[in-house]
């Protein structure tokens, strides 16, 4: 029976009572018998349904971006993978430089002997296309990525940009420096050198290639590392650190270091080792309070590790853990990020291991918190309207679930002591 048959009568189809129970196959079971991934599934679980029904977001004004809606859970349980805590203790920062005559092949095969973890962040930030200024507004969580962008430049302008015109200006290290998206804020920063490293090769590459395409170009340059496991000595010339970095940047990526004691050591060492005395040490994390705050108002009593919406998804491997190490999630982000291994940053603790490698705390607050005290400012006031977080009538370009995902981050600035 036809379709179009179907649908205009009141007669329904019998199956077929033959058994299928094909004797020739054109092709092997396993070719089709492929389930689905979990990418696949968490896409399909979290993606915008026309066909939903579920009420239109409201547009957010400046007064009501504390207005947080309820996340509905989504994301599928994924069993927790093998880690390697077993690392070594950092070398002391006054170690020599080790000999890099094997070049940086050396360190390609170094990472993808590590943990599983590791090689899918890399893996997915490998994948991530490289779009022009003009395609990523496109993107259907622009609103979220420019607020993001707003946060970055607002923490830049406060704590890393130099106001005076005398002496050199601002040396940065960018760890974890991407596809290079912040160029652009330290170029407007007063940059007059950058250093980039990344856990990514292909990311390495395109940020070197957006460097060589800025208008206004600043001494650069950029190397594949995990900051994690290796020291920066690894790679770096002594010609790149014969004058101490201004600025330490880690962005959207420190929470990664937090697998183990041993990583985070070796993330705060290769922050510290030389950033000079009064030089400050800024970035950007998922804030604990509020994952916690989120995974203890689960709306699924049947998946109470799960929280998210439309944009994001959560799911912590389990709710209790006894050390400030290794407490792992899974995260996505529509058009960002692709369920990918994280883990929490216990902030107090973090502080204090902090303080062993003379960083001390200058600034913390959440992204709600930044954007209230600083929305007032002339300066932010305007970029807000310029990076397109906000229309002309103060209403914001975020939807309530980008809103949501937005809100789970604080940043940090921290200053080298001694």
């Amino acid at each position: 029976m036809s379709l179009q048959r179907l649908l205009g009568s009141d007669e329904t189809v019998k199956p077929s009572q033959r058994p299928y129970a094909p004797t020739k196959r054109v092709s092997p079971p396993s070719s089709v018998l492929v389930p689905i991934s979990r990418v696949e599934l968490a896409q399909c679980q979290t993606a915008l349904n026309p066909l939903r029904t579920r009420p239109a977001p409201q547009q957010q004004s400046s007064s009501r971006l504390s207005s947080l809606p309820p996340a509905p859970a989504s994301l599928p349980a994924r069993p927790p993978a093998a880690t390697n805590g077993g690392l070594p203790p950092p070398p002391s920062i006054g170690h020599k430089r080790p000999n890099r005559e094997n070049g940086p092949d050396e360190h390609v095969a170094k990472r993808w002997r590590t943990a599983p973890d590791v090689r899918s962040v890399a893996e997915h930030y490998n994948a991530r296309p490289n779009t022009d200024r003009v395609a990523r507004q496109d993107s259907p969580i622009i609103g979220l990525k420019s607020f993001n962008n707003w946060i970055k430049t607002v923490l830049i302008a406060k704590f890393a940009r130099r106001e005076d015109e005398v002496g050199p200006k601002v040396k940065v290290l960018d760890l974890g420096c991407g596809k290079g998206g912040d160029l652009q804020k330290w170029a407007k920063a007063g940059t007059d050198e950058l250093v980039g490293l990344d856990i990514a090769e292909v990311s390495v590459e395109q940020a070197r290639s957006r460097w060589q395409s800025l208008r206004t170009r600043f001494p650069a340059s950029f190397y594949a590392l995990d900051c994690f496991e290796s020291s920066i000595e690894e790679v770096l010339p002594a010609s790149a650190v014969t004058r101490p970095f201004d600025v330490v940047s880690m962005q959207f990526c420190m929470h990664y270091a937090f697998e183990s004691e041993a990583k985070v050591r070796r993330m705060l060492e290769n922050v510290s080792m030389y950033l000079k005395p009064g030089g400050v040490f800024i970035g950007t994390i998922p804030d604990e309070k509020q994952l916690f705050e989120h995974l203890d108002n689960a709306p699924d009593p049947e998946n109470p590790l799960v929280f998210g919406n439309s944009v994001y998804s959560v799911k912590f491997d389990q709710r209790e853990w006894d050390s400030p190490y290794g407490h792992r999630y899974t995260f996505f982000l529509q058009d960002a990020v692709e369920e990918v291994p994280e883990y929490v940053v216990y902030w107090d603790n973090f502080v204090s291991v902090a303080a062993e490698y003379g960083l001390e705390l200058r600034f913390q607050a959440d992204f709600q918190t930044i954007f209230s005290e600083e929305q007032e400012d002339p300066h932010f006031s305007q970029l807000l309207r310029k990076m397109r977080v906000m229309d002309a009538e103060g209403n914001a370009e975020m939807d309530e679930d980008q809103l949501d995902a937005a809100m789970l981050y604080l940043g940090f600035a921290f200053t080298r002591t001694g």
